[in-house]
């Protein structure tokens, strides 16, 4: 068999599993991006004198950066490879973290900030497809949430870490903290990570077989045949990024933009202003950050609990529950402050559900599309979702100014996550015209009449 068949239908290898396991510290760097900037929100806004608006530009500047990076460095990875703009990618988060610990205004902090968004985008573009495509059909959604866990990890960690190092050191350690996290990150990748199969299937470099025989190698999948025939209709010149809105993905493609849209514009909200908007219920300072923490905590839980999930039920499906579950206990949480205990445990609640169903956006994502065309769909999923987190802060901010109160607020984005479960609906797997191995499990038939193809 091929080595595309050989990841499909065989168990993972340890070195499949790493590649899971690093693909997870990089998600990490984005969740302990966002929070650095949260957690260090009341000290950068003393410095700079900053206002409530003035604080949600701020905190939107790195994510207008991730959306650039997602939507500039996602095609460029289908063109140029996964791995290559991966390594390019880690170069400039690392540049714009390190840049940002020496700002001496808001503007130029806000300028790093977008630097760094723009690493992590390209990161996230193509991080997500490398680890659907190195994982076999019986574990990618299980792998997939492992992977977005480590958002969840890595805020829960830099907040810790933020906790202890700016009464120390001052806000600014926190970015430093960060870009030497990213330097170790690169150094992994470049040392570790091996080209996407998917990619050298499309293209076809003169060395591709070559690369391929190397890959087989060192995931253990010996006697392989090589990269097998690419994908029907996948040629690199018949690929471009028009395909996305045209043909049989344009519906897919803008349900999916919607869905990212309305399920980052929740998650951000949630991940960003919780701290600051505990505070303004009542509580105190360090039960804003442990409420914060709380979601974060959940969060590294619930793109487990989604995984596990969908190792017996439809995927799709799955996310819709999420969905509709995420923006209940919102409601909850925010209600609740009177009584601390409930609210954190309301907290961790939240942040299960709304990072199950981050992990729910880069499973279906990725199935839905040809590899031709994956890291492209998936990047520009991305890149569209960020564009709801960048309004959410800014949104928020202004709102908060005009005296809308901690609860109408939540209640708000509680209706706009809603709208992305109805967003979800009709969307299948992309059916590939070579094999029939599922990627995501569970799909009921009243759903599928035929078997997804595999990540091919």
């Amino acid at each position: 068999m091929d080595i595309r068949k050989a990841i499909d239908t065989t168990p993972m290898s340890g070195f499949q599993w790493y590649i899971v396991a690093l693909a997870t510290f990089l998600n990490a760097l984005d969740g302990y991006d966002v929070l650095a900037l949260a957690f260090t929100a009341n000290s950068v806004s003393e410095e700079f004198g900053l206002n409530g608006s003035q604080l949600g530009l701020l905190l939107s500047s790195g994510l207008v950066g991730m959306a650039l990076g997602s939507l500039i460095l996602g095609p460029f990875a289908d063109r140029l490879g996964r791995r290559r703009i991966l390594i390019v990618a880690l170069i400039i988060n690392l540049t714009g973290l390190a840049l940002s610990a020496t700002a001496g205004s808001a503007i130029e902090l806000s300028i790093w900030r977008v630097v760094t968004g723009i690493g992590i985008g390209g990161i996230l573009a193509t991080v997500t497809v490398i680890t659907s495509e190195y994982s076999n059909n019986k574990n990618r959604g299980m792998a997939v949430s492992i992977y977005t866990a480590g958002y969840g990890l890595g805020a829960t960690l830099g907040g810790l870490l933020a906790a202890q190092l700016i009464p120390a050191f001052g806000w600014r350690s926190v970015f430093a903290a960060g870009a030497a996290a990213t330097l170790a990150a690169l150094v992994l990748v470049i040392l570790s990570i091996p080209e996407s199969v998917d990619y050298l299937r499309v293209k076809r470099p003169a060395d591709a077989e070559a690369k391929a025989q190397q890959i087989a190698r060192r995931i253990g999948k010996l006697g392989t045949t090589g990269l097998g025939a690419p994908e029907a209709g996948s040629e690199a010149g018949q690929v471009k990024l028009s395909s996305l809105l045209s043909g049989p993905f344009k519906m897919t493609t803008y349900k999916l933009w919607a869905a990212f849209f309305f399920i980052m514009f929740g998650f951000y909200f949630a991940n960003s202003w919780t701290p600051k908007l505990l505070v303004e219920t009542g509580m105190s300072e360090n039960q804003g950050i442990i409420g914060g923490l709380a979601l974060t905590l959940g969060g590294t839980f619930g793109s487990l609990l989604y995984g596990l999930v969908t190792t017996r039920f439809n995927a799709r499906h799955t996310l819709m529950v999420f969905t509709v579950l995420s923006a209940v206990t919102l409601v909850v949480f925010i209600t609740t402050t009177s009584i601390p205990t409930l609210a954190f445990f309301s907290g961790v609640l939240v942040g299960m559900l709304i990072n199950g169903c981050v992990a729910g956006l880069y499973t279906v994502t990725p199935a839905s599309y040809p590899s031709a065309l994956r890291t492209t769909g998936v990047g520009w999923g991305i890149g569209v979702g960020r564009f709801g987190a960048i309004f959410a802060p800014i949104t928020v901010g202004a709102l908060l100014d005009a005296g809308w109160t901690p609860v109408y607020l939540y209640a708000g984005v509680a209706v706009v996550v809603v709208f992305a479960a109805v967003a979800l609906i009709g969307i299948r797997p992309y059916l590939g015209t070579e094999n029939s191995a599922s990627t995501t499990r569970g799909a009921d038939a009243a759903e599928e009449d035929t078997v997804p193809a595999p990540l091919s």
